[in-house]
């Protein structure tokens, strides 16, 4: 996962008792994290409810993704999210109180702000729909392979959360 760059801006709280980390590594474009961990949160209401799995959201660069993209998939070019799913932990170690941690995610602020460019929307909301798309890989849905499925809920958590991008 990405380090923090010399220069970084300070991590931003989260909301009190956030399952969401959200980390802006880049200073190219204005992000919200409180935010994004709130939104997140109801994302995470809506589709798992109960479940109390949390994740990270980092906010990188072009050139940073594009790294993640090579190391990790061998594509070199910069791409607009990755998911990382953590390894899961088997529920027998965990107590009853104890939270798994879902992964990380990582959004270039570039290519998002292209692409809400390119779609007519503000790039906050292109973030929280690359947000939505990560997250649900995380929780085990893949696009490539369900018929349909991911693409549907999508669509139904864009309506219901207020983000009008196709």
């Amino acid at each position: 996962m990405p380090r923090p760059e010399p220069g970084d801006p300070p991590r931003e709280p989260e909301p009190p008792g956030s399952r969401f980390t959200v980390q802006n590594r880049q200073r190219r474009f204005a992000v919200d994290p409180p935010a994004l961990a709130a939104f997140l949160e109801r994302i995470a209401a809506d589709v798992a409810p109960g479940d109390r799995r949390g994740a990270t959201l980092r906010i990188v660069s072009d050139r940073n993704i594009r790294a993640l993209n090579r190391r990790y998939r061998d594509k070199d070019r910069a791409t607009d999210v990755l998911a990382f799913p953590a390894d899961p932990v088997p529920a027998e170690l965990l107590s009853e109180d104890e939270a798994v941690y879902l992964g990380d995610l990582v959004v270039s602020a570039e290519t998002a702000a292209r692409q809400a460019r390119e779609a007519g929307v503000e790039l906050g909301d292109e973030i929280r729909v690359l947000a939505v798309h990560g997250y649900l890989h995380l929780l085990g849905y893949d696009h490539e392979r369900d018929r349909g499925e991911m693409v549907r809920l999508e669509r139904v958590l864009r309506l219901r959360h207020g983000l009008a991008r196709n």
